[in-house]
């Protein structure tokens, strides 16, 4: 029995019915139980992004904004381009639906799980803010074997998941099609780059994330939206063809054999927690860091991630990908599929250009985010003695990245990714009522103008 066909066994069984009910189940109670947070309260936690909270400086170690774009570096990346990509060829447009259906319901999980990393943060020896599943599990729900196992989980996933493989397999692969840069030269520089920047810690991380993740996205949403504008006939059939598919895939794809509903919602969903990560935990290890007293106003800045990377970027992808047939090219996968598509909707060359300088930088945030995801896991476990240890391990897994074949790096990374989400929902399904509790609490002080979240600094 092959390696791969060893982890395709056991991807299948981690991402079987228990886990897709759990992350499904956990998502839709918080969005009834909280009155539709995401959808109700969605403007007032875009406008938070613009707007400093009164006093606040003292309580986190970064702002706000800055801890939104840590999360988003490690959100928006390779499940974006390349991710979207392998989701559309695996269970077909109607994938696409089942990432959307995947993300508004993570939107009111996101929420929960980022009020919880900064109600039970603590600071640590070093001065810094210290939070995330890790904490909530162990002070809220007095677990600590499953704190231990979720800090467990999240090195493997940034050893072995999100944070290295895909990440540097894109960025090579992407640079060697599009601009002919040979793969060892681009691995070596990448290595060296996160190696500088890793060592400066969470605030370094953030500032580098503030500057690159907003323009980027902006980039690579407008010209999805030109693509868009250029072939406006074709979109509401492709939309048509996205929703039609999540339920009648072989009705819809003309009996084409392999695509089921079942594998639909499998890659949908998949592909859909590894690009914005609701339930699994990790965006709430950068929220700890916030500077804010309300830990429902930090819940709130979080969830737009999960709308700004899957509503918005990732949908920008899958249209693209469908409107343009590429979906339906089976001698391409990963980043020269997205790469071959943006090329036929421009009808251009630089259409390639633009995925692969928003994937090169996307999968390199990416990178750093998730370095410094798996370093507070190591720290929790270990303390910070031996982080010198695992920052040499994850330099030298950033290096190996780009060598291993692709198809394994997303076995392994949904494997690990499902692994981590385990214990994160648990915490969630136990803490649920602490979530109402503050949630209530929150906006009854605020129509009370008891709030300094709306005043400014």
């Amino acid at each position: 029995m092959s390696l791969e066909s060893i982890l395709s066994s056991i991807n299948s069984l981690v991402w079987g019915p228990p886990l897709l009910l759990l992350l499904s189940g956990t998502g839709l109670y918080l969005t009834f139980r909280l009155g539709f947070i995401q959808f109700v309260h969605l403007p007032r936690a875009l406008s938070y992004l613009f707007r400093r909270e009164k006093g606040a400086g003292k309580k986190g170690d970064v702002s706000s904004f800055a801890a939104l774009c840590t999360a988003l570096a490690a959100t928006i990346g390779t499940g974006n381009i390349v991710g979207v990509a392998t989701a559309v060829q695996a269970g077909g447009p109607g994938a696409v639906f089942w990432m959307w259906i995947v993300a508004l319901l993570g939107m009111a999980t996101k929420y929960a799980e980022c009020l919880l990393a900064v109600k039970y943060r603590v600071r640590d020896r070093q001065g810094f803010m210290a939070g995330g599943p890790m904490y909530y599990i162990e002070r809220g729900l007095g677990i600590k074997w499953l704190a231990k196992l979720f800090a467990i989980f999240g090195i493997l996933v940034a050893f072995f998941g999100i944070g290295t493989f895909p990440q540097v397999n894109a960025i090579t692969h992407a640079m060697e099609n599009t601009f002919n840069v040979p793969i060892p030269f681009t691995a070596s520089i990448i290595t060296a780059l996160v190696s500088l920047i890793i060592l400066g810690g969470v605030r370094r991380i953030a500032i580098v994330s503030s500057y690159i993740v907003p323009f980027m996205a902006l980039l690579y949403v407008v010209t999805s939206l030109i693509i868009l504008l250029l072939n406006w006939q074709a979109v509401p059939q492709a939309i048509g063809l996205i929703v039609y598919s999540a339920f009648n895939p072989t009705a819809a794809l003309g009996g084409a054999l392999g695509y089921t509903v079942m594998k639909a919602i499998q890659s949908g969903v998949a592909r859909g927690i590894f690009s914005n990560e609701s339930g699994l935990g990790s965006a709430p290890i950068a929220a700890a860091a916030a500077q804010t007293k309300e830990p429902v106003r930090q819940g709130l800045i979080s969830m737009t991630g999960t709308f700004l990377d899957t509503i918005i970027v990732c949908s920008m992808t899958g249209i693209v990908l469908v409107i343009t047939g590429a979906w339906q090219s089976p001698s391409m996968e990963g980043a020269a599929l997205t790469n071959y598509a943006f090329s036929q909707g421009l009808g251009s060359n630089l259409g390639a250009t633009i995925v692969t300088i928003g994937l090169l930088f996307f999968a390199f945030t990416t990178i750093l985010g998730w370095c410094y995801y798996g370093e507070r896991c190591f720290v929790y476990l270990a303390g910070t003695r031996g982080i010198k240890i695992y920052r040499f391990i994850f330099i030298v897994l950033v290096g190996c990245g780009a060598f291993i074949q692709l198809d394994l790096i997303w076995l392994l990374a949904d494997i690990v990714n499902g692994l981590m989400a385990f214990p994160n929902l648990v915490a969630l399904i136990g803490l649920r009522h602490v979530v109402v509790a503050e949630t209530k609490d929150y906006f009854a002080r605020l129509k009370l103008n008891k709030v300094d979240a709306d005043e400014m600094q």
